[in-house]
């Protein structure tokens, strides 16, 4: 033990005798590791809120679109674009399957709309859809105050609306919003219930919306030719049996043989944790990238300084061995030095990252959350660059001749 602290004191005492040397060049694994951890507490803070703020879908529940809901990396626009449009019919034919006990068939508007009232007005980026009153149970909504749309609502093609929280906020501040009117496009709609509010899903807000019939939108708004579908199985469980239920019935009705691929795409909690997954497997790769780059150009700086401090030290090492110290100790000397120093970077690394992961949750409000594993990875890593890129330094100071060494001026 003493042996290691008195390597430990020499340690420092390499770092203070020429501070700005070493800490550039500990700088790559300093860079390495706080990559890693910054990096890491990102994508684990984006997990976690994807995979509690997801269940937006309803339990057991799921959608059927002809565009993908996410994409990664390069795709065929076109692809999608020759796809047959999901239509009404479509949607109506999925609720005599066994395992399915809603359907919402649901129009949304190509671009977000601005809604407003006589005195006031949103920006353009809320997102309008004509619906069912299943819209209701297949994406999870809870009213605040007043009611959903109704079987009558649609049947009759009243112009009514349900706002999200984030619309009654901008358009009725501090105000009681049931009964007032709403404009979209120009069009008037009463206001007959308001949604609770979901919070955000990776940064974007889920209360910017509003819900309308279907009837009254087509009127208002114009018929959407392609719809978006969702599903909601009789229970959580039956859900598995309820989605291959409805891509054998799709698959049936859009006339697609047993080769083909499907022409529509099914997004669920399921879908949307790996599609994420995936993004986080992109990412790890390229900040192991990173990080393996900084410490391979870390490691050569450990290297550099750890053969001039052999060669500064080179009338002491030759004393040391004249008085006794075998080559093993010299070995270990230079090689716990050399690994001290990395790990000491990495220590600094791991600091940095995780100060700047947490300095983005706390002042951009961006979920992050450290990783046990990223700290542990990161140290591992810097202290097994100081120990590979040591040995050489290392052992050709034990290699020395100690009357040759004593020599040395």
């Amino acid at each position: 033990m003493t042996a290691l602290l008195d390597t430990i004191a020499m340690a420092l005492g390499t770092l203070r005798a020429n501070v700005l040397r070493s800490v550039l060049t500990l700088l790559g694994i300093v860079i390495g590791a706080s990559t890693v951890v910054a990096m890491m507490s990102l994508t684990e803070g984006f997990r976690l809120k994807l995979t509690s703020d997801v269940a937006a879908l309803g339990a057991g529940a799921f959608q059927v679109q002809k565009w993908p809901a996410l994409q990664f990396g390069p795709h065929d626009h076109r692809k999608y674009e020759r796809r047959p449009d999901l239509t009404r019919e479509q949607g109506e034919a999925l609720r005599e399957l066994p395992h399915v006990a809603y359907v919402s068939i649901e129009e949304w508007a190509r671009r977000p709309e601005a809604l407003a009232t006589r005195d006031r007005t949103t920006k353009q980026n809320i997102s309008v859809c004509g619906a069912l009153p299943d819209y209701e149970r297949a994406n999870g909504v809870d009213i605040a105050l007043g009611r959903f749309l109704s079987h009558t609502d649609v049947q009759l093609g009243r112009r009514v609306i349900v706002i999200g929280a984030d619309v009654q906020d901008i358009l009725f501040p501090g105000q009681d919003p049931l009964g007032q009117e709403v404009r979209v496009r120009g069009v008037p709609f009463e206001v007959i219930g308001v949604a609770e509010r979901e919070g955000s899903l990776l940064g974007q807000s889920k209360d910017g919306w509003a819900v309308v019939p279907w009837t009254a939108y087509e009127r208002a708004l114009g018929k959407v030719r392609n719809n978006n579908i969702a599903v909601v199985a009789t229970t959580p469980d039956d859900a598995p049996r309820a989605l291959e239920e409805v891509v054998a019935k799709l698959r049936r009705i859009r006339g697609l043989a047993p080769h083909e691929e499907s022409d529509f795409e099914i997004f669920s909690n399921d879908t949307s944790a790996q599609l994420f997954d995936n993004l986080a497997k992109m990412v790890g790769a390229a900040t192991f990238g990173v990080c393996a780059l900084a410490l391979l150009v870390g490691g050569i700086g450990v290297m550099n300084i750890m053969l001039v401090s052999v060669t500064e030290r080179t009338r002491e090492i030759g004393i040391r061995m004249a008085l006794g110290a075998r080559r093993r100790r010299i070995l270990s000397q230079f090689l716990v030095e050399s690994v001290f120093l990395s790990a000491l970077g990495g220590l600094v690394g791991v600091l940095l990252g995780a100060g700047l992961a947490l300095g983005a949750r706390e002042i951009w409000q961006v979920p992050a959350s450290i990783p046990a594993w990223a700290v542990i990875v990161s140290l591992a890593s810097a202290g097994g660059a100081g120990l590979l890129f040591g040995i050489y330094p290392a052992a050709r100071a034990s290699k020395l001749d100690p009357v040759e060494a004593m020599r040395t001026e």
